[in-house]
């Protein structure tokens, strides 16, 4: 999210939905699809962090968005709080003083935590006014309500750098949290919730065995504690008919802030009405669009979703056999996500030359029956991933974000093998790593491997 920085490890959606993880086992060609991934579609000259692509949502009108504003309890407690205060002294913080903040509690049956939170939302929004003299009464709710809703939960998102829900663990991974409840519009239950923040935290904070244990017996209390509070915040909804279910979901204002917050950081977060109209191109079309920048990433979705797993695989690999590796490379990611359903179709992909490599990978990683690579097939599926970059605008640019070609010995065996390899785009590929390559070495050794090849 804009204020805490934190969606660019989002929890792990493959992990909460069951599903296969990375593509490959090949650490190379993982971190190479990455950071191919992370440039698709961005234009920004200084990116500084992943561009998360999400699914597409259909938000409520704005005038119901709206009149939904003041009937979240945050909201109608801020309203109360500055009503309540009127005019008051303060501490040299701008804060109210304590036994003022008990009052305020016991008066309006608030707990006193969520008293300092009332207020700092109160002042931020205008509803209390700081003089020299102390508090005044402020505006009232203004007529841009969306506009003030957007306000409200910053500052609430804000207060998880300052023990907002009281785990530092939830706090944490909060951003996170609501990006992954973003991207899964049916609603999450508390526990597979908490399974994935404690993945997140494990992977992503380092966590070593002794804190896991402590934290898998404190999380589903800690994170229970969380989801209650985002339900006053206006965010997050019970769901499940009866009220038994443990689970929970963006609500519609929820759905509309969180997206803000992602737009604001440069996501991909398109409206429904934005890509529907990519459902009804051909994969060639499709594939084109995406390469240019006209679709999303998220256009894929809207596409898959229209055809069977199978059906969408197929017209799929029928662009990447006779494509580029452009193409190849938006087709992989779209690959990614399909489960075993499309089996039949990537299976009839071992027999296409330029994707049996590619459809081995996907078999393997969901333990489906698979030939194996071997080391030569390795170098050319990284030639070709490295092709990708030739299909980007900024070649420079683009290569500083591969960390996996960091110099080292391993990139200088991996360079010296591609002058054998039998990709069509071999050349091209070391040619661009002998001009681009920031590493003397490495781009020396990239044009001895330039010669070997021309030399055939």
């Amino acid at each position: 999210m804009a204020k805490s920085g934190k969606t660019g490890n989002v929890i792990d959606l493959r992990t909460l939905r069951g599903s296969a993880g990375a593509m490959s086992d090949n650490e190379l060609l993982d971190q190479v699809e990455e950071a191919a991934d992370d440039h698709d579609g961005c234009e920004c000259s200084d990116c500084g962090g992943d561009v998360l692509s999400f699914p597409p949502v259909e938000l409520l009108p704005d005038d119901r968005l709206a009149a939904m504003v003041p009937q979240v309890p945050l909201v109608r407690d801020v309203r109360r709080l500055a009503e309540w205060t009127g005019t008051r002294s303060l501490t040299v913080e701008g804060l109210l003083e304590q036994a003022d903040v008990d009052q305020a509690a016991a008066d309006l049956g608030i707990a006193p935590d969520r008293v300092r939170l009332l207020w700092v939302v109160a002042v931020n929004t205008g509803l209390v006014q700081i003089t020299r003299d102390g508090a005044a009464p402020g505006r009232g709710l203004p007529d841009e309500t969306l506009e003030f809703w957007d306000g409200v939960i910053m500052d609430v998102l804000d207060r998880a750098e300052d023990e907002l829900t009281g785990s530092p663990v939830v706090d944490e991974h909060l951003a996170e949290m609501l990006a992954t409840m973003y991207a899964m519009t049916d609603g999450i239950t508390v526990p597979a919730l908490a399974e994935g923040m404690l993945q997140a935290h494990e992977i992503g904070c380092g966590a070593g065995p002794e804190e896991m244990r402590e934290l898998r017996e404190r999380l589903p209390g800690d994170l229970a504690a969380a989801v209650e509070l985002l339900e006053y915040c206006g965010l997050f909804e019970r769901h499940g008919g009866d009220g038994t279910v443990d689970a929970v979901r963006l609500t519609p204002l929820g759905v509309w802030a969180v997206r803000q917050d992602l737009l604001r950081e440069g996501h991909d977060a398109p409206l429904l009405a934005d890509v529907a109209h990519f459902a009804e191109l051909t994969a060639a079309e499709l594939i084109e669009a995406m390469l240019s920048g006209e679709a999303p990433a998220s256009a894929a979705g809207v596409w898959v979703e229209r055809r069977t797993p199978e059906d969408a695989a197929r017209e799929l690999i029928k662009v990447a056999a006779g494509g580029t590796a452009g193409h190849r490379g938006v087709i992989g990611t779209i690959l990614e996500e399909l489960g075993p359903e499309a089996e039949p179709a990537v299976r009839e992909a071992l027999a296409e030359p330029m994707m049996w490599r590619h459809a081995a990978v996907w078999l393997g990683v969901r333990d489906l029956d698979a030939p194996s690579l071997t080391d030569a097939d390795n170098v050319w599926l990284a030639v070709d991933t490295l092709a990708t970059l030739l299909h980007l605008g900024d070649v420079s640019e683009a290569l500083g974000e591969f960390d996996s070609l960091e110099s080292g010995e391993e990139l200088l065996r991996l360079v010296d093998d591609m002058a054998a390899c039998d990709h069509p785009d071999t050349l091209a590929v070391l040619e661009l790593l002998a001009e681009h390559h920031p590493d003397p070495a490495v781009g020396k050794a990239a044009r001895k491997a330039v010669m070997k090849v021309r030399s055939r």
